[in-house]
C-alpha cells in the first residue's frame, strides 16, 4: 500500500449507519455484541447534532477501512482538556497495513493542536495484539487506578437521590 492511497475525513450526519457499523464491529470483536444498543438516530442526535463526540475515518482510496470515535475531556490537574479515544477499529483485511498507527498519530496531531494536555483510552486486559500496539508506540497503562461505572438503573437510582 503506498502512503498517498491513505487519507482521512471526519464523519458527517449521512454517516450514521457507517459509524454503527464500525461500532457493531468492535463490539463483536471485544464479545460485546449483545451491549450495542445504539441505533443510527441516536448516533446521529448525539454525535452529529449535540456534537458529543466525533468519529475519524481512515480510507484506503475511496474506503473507510478504519475508524476512531472520540470526544474531550477535561483534567483539573492539567487544567487542560484532554482527547478520550473511545473507540478504535481497523477492518481486519486492513490490519497490519499501517491504518491503525496512523489513526492514533492524526489523534494525536488534533490533540496537540487542540491544545490538549493528553490523550487517553481504555483497553480489555486480554486483547494482548492491542496491548502490544499501543506499547509499542509509547503509551503507558495507568497503574492504581480503577474506573468505575453507574450505569442503567443503578445510575437512575442515584440520580433519584437528588430529587
Amino acid at each position: 500500500m503506498t502512503e498517498n492511497r491513505m487519507s482521512f475525513r471526519f464523519a458527517e450526519e449521512a454517516d450514521a449507519g457507517l459509524v454503527l457499523d464500525f461500532i457493531r464491529r468492535l463490539a463483536d470483536y471485544e464479545k460485546m455484541a449483545d451491549l450495542v444498543v445504539a441505533d443510527e438516530e441516536l448516533l446521529r442526535v448525539q454525535i452529529f447534532q449535540e456534537k458529543h463526540a466525533e468519529v475519524l475515518f481512515v480510507l484506503e482510496g475511496e474506503r473507510e477501512v478504519g475508524f476512531a470515535l472520540f470526544f474531550h475531556n477535561f483534567s483539573t490537574f492539567l487544567g487542560r482538556s484532554g482527547l478520550y479515544l473511545e473507540d478504535l477499529y481497523v477492518l481486519p483485511e486492513y490490519r497490519g497495513k499501517g491504518y491503525g498507527k496512523a489513526l492514533l498519530c492524526r489523534l494525536a496531531r488534533i490533540a496537540v493542536d487542540r491544545g490538549c494536555g493528553r490523550m487517553e483510552w481504555w483497553c480489555l486486559d486480554w486483547n494482548e495484539p492491542s496491548i502490544q500496539f499501543y506499547r509499542s508506540l509509547g503509551a503507558e497503562p495507568m497503574e492504581d487506578w480503577t474506573v468505575y461505572r453507574l450505569a442503567g438503573e443503578t445510575l437512575h437510582r442515584l440520580a433519584r437521590l437528588d430529587a
